[in-house]
């Protein structure tokens, strides 16, 4: 009696089974709705330096390599096998928009800009209108400063000249010691 009771535990568990195979087809389209429709966050990824347009007509060859940083930036590779070349790359991959990668070489005849190569750069409000794709037609910010909002500003003083004898603590002052007192 053993094994029949055995016996009738595997058929009713493989009737179940069959029956739970079977119940999935009809909620596979549901859930396909429902998984399809909830997705996860993608995350803006941003890389390297954006150099754009106006920064790249800047450049002249017989700049320093001080005068280029100061245009494009620190480059993001510098090689010591490539002491006279820096290269400077922009990547953003974002969801639903295709990546975009930049990339610009400058070249150096010892400390002296020789030659530039690289993409067509886009210009600074190219750039940002490109960046917001959630609101299509949005009003590009402007991105310099008018005379009469840097006027709102008060004038670079220039530095004082240093008293030639050094300036002594404020007598209010009181520094633990340096030492600890011993006993």
């Amino acid at each position: 009696m053993s094994a029949s009771i055995f016996r009738a535990c595997r058929i009713g568990l493989a009737l179940v089974a069959a029956a739970a195979a079977g119940g999935c087809g009809s909620l596979n389209s549901m859930s396909q709705r429902v998984v399809g429709s909830i997705a996860p966050y993608k995350v803006e990824v941003v890389q390297g330096n954006f150099v754009s347009r106006e920064q790249v007509s800047a450049l002249r060859p017989g700049m320093s390599r001080l005068q280029v940083r100061d245009v494009l930036g620190t480059p993001l590779v510098t090689s010591v096998f490539h002491a006279d070349r820096w290269d400077y790359v922009f990547t953003i991959k974002r969801d639903g928009v295709q990546s975009q990668v930049r990339r610009l070489a400058v070249f150096f005849k010892g400390d002296v800009l020789d030659r530039f190569e690289g993409d067509e750069m886009p210009t600074e409000a190219e750039f940002v209108a490109t960046l917001d794709n959630k609101r299509k037609g949005a009003k590009v910010p402007v991105l310099e400063a008018t005379e009469e909002q840097l006027r709102k500003f008060p004038a670079a003083q220039p530095p004082a000249k240093a008293a030639s004898a050094p300036a002594e603590a404020p007598a209010s002052a009181s520094y633990p010691p340096l030492e600890p007192v011993t006993r």
